[in-house]
């Protein structure tokens, strides 16, 4: 399986991406922002970062890059998309999942390994995981706060489009402790935790059994890769 990992200027964590994608056993493509070319590939991953400086609102610009272009039609055909951080924000410009991500109610940038609570498996990216469980990745944003309007909100409430929920704290102010949405189809899953941060033993967050031990992040590659076999 090929996936796509897409470098903006300003992007973080797109080399990060492109690793875990190796470790998880596929083949990482390295996209560009401003071609049009998705190089064949079976699912992509928008990464964190500060893309254009988060001129403007953070991910506002990215979501008009040229390749954005082939990803909302990618996204609409059903390939799987991954946003993450910075890509969720892209995600939400480009209106491929609801609501919008604001400043920290606090003010100030957060990063800490967050606890979260799988809320819904029923996607390409979460598949591997279990309905309720707790898994823990790194958290790392200023402007993560997920809102939406009220009926907007019940409508992701109602129709299970929740996909993760922070446990324990919510770090940001988010509604209703929402941490990651799906759209309605489900290919395409956003959130601002970073599962990338948590792949790989010796390099993750702390565990009961070991400091830096997490592989939680690891699941969410490993999924995609199952969901397309099981589809092949």
């Amino acid at each position: 399986m090929r996936i796509g990992v897409i470098t903006f200027p300003g992007s973080l964590d797109d080399r990060d991406a492109l690793r875990a994608v190796r470790l998880a056993g596929a083949e990482p493509v390295a996209l560009w922002h401003g071609e049009h070319d998705l190089q064949g590939v079976d699912a992509l991953v928008l990464p964190g970062g500060f893309s254009y400086g988060d001129y403007l609102r953070c991910g506002a610009i990215a979501s008009l890059s040229p390749i954005m272009t082939e990803v909302v039609d990618a996204a609409q055909k059903g390939m799987p998309v991954l946003g993450i951080c910075n890509g969720f924000q892209m995600l939400a410009e480009a209106h491929l999942v609801a609501g919008g991500l604001i400043r920290n109610d606090h003010g100030t940038f957060i990063r800490r390994d967050q606890h979260l609570t799988v809320e819904n498996t029923q996607t390409p990216w979460t598949n591997g995981f279990e309905q309720g469980q707790e898994i823990v990745i790194p958290l790392k944003n200023g402007e993560g706060g997920f809102i939406a309007s009220a009926e907007e909100l019940k409508r992701l409430e109602g129709e299970g489009l929740v996909v993760f929920r922070y446990a324990g704290v919510n770090p940001n102010g988010s509604l209703d402790d929402i941490a990651g949405v799906r759209n309605e189809r489900g290919n395409v899953v956003g959130l601002m935790p970073h599962p990338e941060h948590a792949v790989e033993p010796g390099f993750g967050p702390d565990t009961h059994d070991a400091m830096r031990s997490g592989t939680d992040g690891l699941t969410f590659f490993t999924s995609v890769i199952r969901s397309a076999l099981v589809e092949a």
